[in-house]
């Protein structure tokens, strides 16, 4: 599964109290069995004393033991500066801290935004525009230097730099707009960003001007680039290969591709985090083990295994099938909780014009077939809308009235051909060439073939796959993608996805999906002060969108997957989709 977090132009939502102070309760995800079921958020934001450290004790932790990661793929950025994909994000949890940053209780399940390495979430003023950070004290990099407010400021600063170019561009952008790089080509030839923009009075206070009102900017300050940044360490691309910790672990060894060894920083302060423990001696992760080899090394347990888990890979389809039938063995260590992504099934609507063509296609699509072949209900719940169940705002729609045949309606899709004078309409099927999506592929073209489509399948590059579907003049009709939330506000789905002001090359707006409507409404919702009421409306304009039918909805994804029974206190953080590793102790 490759689902893109990619950068683009940003929410920019109005002013508010972030009135989403309260968590949301309700979530009826256990860990058991395929229990995860869409329902409501389970997350919000925290209050000062969520902010203050040390973080609470887990029920039967002890210190000592080496914790254990078994990753299919490896760690390419470890630069936080550089830092988008979940994957990366989870395991910089050990050596990096935000600004803000999300605690997730191991036995609820409940994630909270608070200050990490600010007292708390940030204080508004200017309407909107300008947000105030203070730095909690004995904060230190990993050599026991000070961090101070120019370090963070320092670590904004370098990503204006060139070679900044893999994580997330909201501080930036939001700062000195879209093409922030022409107003500032970064700190190494001596310039610092003024304070009109950032400014720093003293060493503990940080204060960011934004051109607009941002209520979502502290979600930003959670991403993990707005961080603190050591400008005597700070040798550009190389930083990647060595970043100064300021988390309770720092760096042994890194072997790209091979294996990363994180032993305990002894400059961090557990009374300034409120986020992670310290309780294991040390985290190896082993990288490039891929599935089923990784879901049957958890299931065994055998040797160090018994104390390992894995980031963001789902079991492999027949260990969901032997999780599921021996589900007493395993309910105690299984993790089935939603991700932030919906994979969908895009429709090129600069090729395929006639709303009717697009809404058979929606009709005669295979949904429940596709998600069975890609692990059933344990991996994905099947999907009516383009909002995944994690984010604010989320309801149970259905704008295309899908739900009541999700395994497809070819009679209707028929009609609806015939009716628009299309019928033996030529569909373009393009897809990624691998074990997963050929038999998927092969399936959607005989259910559309049979609902009166003629479809060519075209396989393509998985390596490209994303590069070549993403040129906005591809040549096909229909193709998957997918699309995560980048915190749990709409406003970093719709814009992104559906904005028709943001077609070109590579943009995330696959679908080249342009409605002078739907994009008078995004600037209207941006404009909204109230961050809950903003998600009310986010999702009545994706419902808007889908009606037109860019995309066919197919799963809000799941992460289904085991880990070994020697670990405790594992949690799921379902805004970034990945195991929170923040309280992981070894069972003694």
């Amino acid at each position: 599964m490759r689902l893109r977090k990619a950068a683009y132009v940003p929410a920019m939502l109005a002013i508010s109290a972030l009135s989403m102070t309260a968590c949301s309760s309700g979530h009826s995800n256990k860990i058991s069995g395929d229990t995860a079921k869409s329902s409501v958020q389970n997350f919000g934001v925290g209050t000062l004393a969520d902010s203050t450290g040390p973080a609470q004790d887990v029920a039967g932790a002890k210190p000592g033991g080496v914790a254990h990661g078994i990753e299919s793929a490896g760690f390419d950025y470890l630069d936080p500066g550089q830092i988008y994909v979940n994957e990366y994000q989870a395991v910089s949890q050990l050596y990096s801290r935000s600004l803000t940053g999300y605690k997730t209780d191991p036995a609820t399940g409940k994630t909270i935004l608070v200050g990490d390495l600010a007292t708390d979430t940030g204080k508004m003023s200017d309407d909107g525009k300008t947000w105030t950070y203070t730095l909690k004290d004995n904060l230190k990099f990993e050599d026991g230097s000070p961090i101070t407010a120019k370090d963070v400021k320092y670590g904004v600063e370098r990503l204006y730099a060139t070679y900044q170019d893999q994580g997330p561009t909201y501080v930036q952008t939001w700062l000195s707009g879209a093409d922030y790089r022409k107003t500032y080509e970064g700190p190494y030839a001596g310039k610092e960003l003024p304070d009109s923009l950032i400014g720093t009075p003293d060493d503990k206070t940080i204060v960011f001007h934004f051109k607009d009102a941002h209520a979502d900017a502290p979600y930003a300050m959670a991403m993990p680039n707005i961080t603190a940044i050591q400008k005597a360490k700070d040798d550009k691309e190389k930083y990647n290969d060595h970043p100064v910790s300021i988390g309770p672990y720092k760096i042994a060894s890194y072997e790209k591709d091979k294996s990363l060894k994180l032993v305990k920083n002894p400059n961090w302060d557990p009374k300034s985090d409120p986020i992670r423990h310290q309780y294991v001696d040390s985290w190896e992760f082993e990288l490039g083990i891929t599935n089923p080899l990784l879901t049957q090394r958890l299931l065994a347990g055998n040797g160090d295994d018994k104390n390992a888990l894995t980031l963001v890979q789902n079991a492999d389809n027949p260990s969901i099938a032997k999780i599921q039938g021996d589900a007493a063995t395993y309910k105690d260590r299984l993790i089935n909780k939603f991700q932030p992504f919906v994979d969908t099934f895009d429709i090129n609507t600069t090729r395929v014009t006639d709303p009717k063509v697009r809404k058979a296609l929606a009709l005669a699509f295979p949904r429940t077939q596709v998600q069975k072949l890609l692990g059933g209900s344990a991996t994905g719940d099947v999907a009516n809308n383009l909002i995944s169940p994690t984010v604010s705002g989320w309801k149970d729609s259905d704008p295309l009235g899908l739900k009541a045949k999700p395994e497809g309606d070819p009679e209707a899709a028929k009609a609806l051909l015939k009716e628009a004078g299309k019928e033996n309409y030529p569909i373009v099927l393009a897809y990624a060439n691998t074990p997963r999506w050929q038999p998927v592929a092969a399936a959607i073209q005989e259910a559309l073939n049979n609902s009166g489509f003629k479809v060519d399948r075209k396989e393509l590059d998985p390596t490209s796959y994303y590069s070549v579907v993403g040129k906005k003049d591809n040549q096909f009709d229909l193709y998957r993608t997918g699309w995560g939330a980048d915190w749990p506000v709409a406003s970093t789905v719709v814009p992104p996805t559906l904005d028709g002001r943001t077609v070109a090359d590579g943009s995330p707006n696959y679908t080249h999906y342009n409605s002078a409507t739907v994009n008078t409404e995004i600037d209207r919702i941006n404009k909204i002060a109230d961050v809950k009421t903003a998600a009310d409306e986010w999702m009545k304009l994706a419902d808007t969108a889908l009606a037109d039918v860019p995309k066919i909805p197919l799963t809000y994804d799941k992460f289904y997957q085991v880990y070994g029974a020697g670990l405790g206190g594992v949690a799921y953080n379902e805004v970034i989709g990945a195991v929170d590793v923040s309280s992981v102790f070894i069972k003694q």
